[in-house]
């Protein structure tokens, strides 16, 4: 090994892996927590509708839908593709359509396969009251062998397309920097399940032209953020390295050769938390919270919060508030703490309420309102 290289290895070995991501509780007085419903079964995410209804995944594969009086009712899915349901997978994402008040369109992302070869797939169908009709595939990803690591969040850019995150599937973490995959990817689609012209490895031979970014673990939660349109996303790391990171098409994002995090074995995954040519993180966690999901604050209720992150956290059992002033990140503190629960996933309401469901066996859609005055 060249001397200097040792010497730079040697120093990286040294550096600590990030700062930690201890923050403080919030106080549980500056907001008001109200139970939606109940007995959820592993639920994965919520689905905002225009007319007040919520819709709700849960990962065996059942869709639940609660109208805006509290009375949850499942969706008969009639139609949609067989869900691989081993380990980490199964029915995942749901999403409106941005033009859902016309046309009913939701997206369904799901696992599919089996144990030695499973993907991540991306569905569309039309939400008729409590059925779904015309049900398409619009894409699956490239098959993995493991149960874990399988991305599925979903997020509609200003254009009008849509972006998909897969995992890099655990055990073929190497195929996140190979550009002729989907694995640890995230994936650019119109809605028709289309390649839309400009992404940045359309047209280029041996590249999957779907990919819009490369280098990620696994991805879980994506926002379009409404001050000026950038697409963020949060992403599990193995042991520490959790990051928030600001996409930009084209990009690449350092897994698994840029990390801050160590493997499950407590070994360097690399010596490198930084190279030039790789995106660095607008945030890096260590020890791992266990983002699930991201949401950007734009509502009313809590005006002292417009422009923060809100990141559920499955390890931490607390939704992490980002604080954020001029796009910088100055703080951060834990909300719901006090109830010692996994997050799984959050959405703000258009009203400024926000709905945060809870993870596990016996899981719950709350909403978070501020006091009354």
């Amino acid at each position: 090994m060249p001397r200097a290289f040792a010497a730079a290895v040697l120093a990286l070995a040294l550096t600590p892996l990030a700062a930690r991501a201890d923050a403080p509780r919030a106080d549980p007085a500056s907001y008001v927590v109200e139970m939606v419903v109940a007995g959820l079964n592993r639920p994965w995410s919520v689905a905002l509708l225009p007319d007040g209804r919520r819709l709700i995944t849960e990962s065996a594969g059942r869709l639940r839908v609660v109208s805006a009086a509290g009375e949850m009712r499942d969706v008969a899915l009639d139609g949609l593709p067989s869900i691989y349901n081993g380990g980490q997978g199964g029915l995942m994402d749901v999403v409106p359509d941005p033009d859902f008040a016309a046309n009913g369109w939701i997206y369904l992302t799901m696992s599919y396969g089996e144990r030695g070869a499973n993907g991540t797939r991306l569905v569309r169908a039309t939400l008729a009251g409590e059925r779904l009709e015309d049900v398409r595939t619009l894409f699956s990803g490239t098959p993995k062998s493991g149960n874990s690591n399988n991305g599925g969040r979903l997020a509609f850019l200003p254009d009008g397309t849509l972006v998909l995150a897969i995992g890099d599937g655990f055990d073929r973490r190497e195929d996140a920097q190979d550009p002729s995959n989907h694995l640890g990817k995230l994936v650019r689609l119109d809605r028709d399940g289309g390649v839309p012209a400009d992404n940045p490895f359309a047209g280029r031979p041996g590249a999957a032209h779907e990919v819009f970014s490369l280098g990620h673990r696994n991805v879980q939660g994506a926002a379009v953020d409404p001050a000026d349109g950038a697409l963020l996303v949060s992403e599990h790391g193995p042991r520490g390295g959790d990051e928030i990171n600001r996409i930009r098409p084209g990009a690449n994002y350092g897994w698994p050769l840029v990390t801050g995090g160590l493997d499950y074995t407590f070994a360097r995954v690399t010596p490198f938390r930084e190279l030039t040519g790789y995106e660095a993180p607008l945030l890096e966690w260590t020890p791992s919270i266990a983002p699930a999901g991201l949401a950007v604050y734009a509502g009313a209720l809590f005006p002292g919060w417009r422009g923060d992150l809100l990141v559920p956290a499955l390890k931490e059992k607390a939704v992490r508030r980002v604080r954020r002033e001029s796009g910088q990140i100055v703080g951060q503190e834990l909300l719901l703490a006090e109830r010692d629960e996994r997050m799984r996933d959050v959405k703000v309401a258009p009203d400024g309420s926000i709905y945060v469901l809870t993870d596990g066996p016996d899981a719950k859609l709350l909403r978070l309102v501020p006091p009354a005055r």
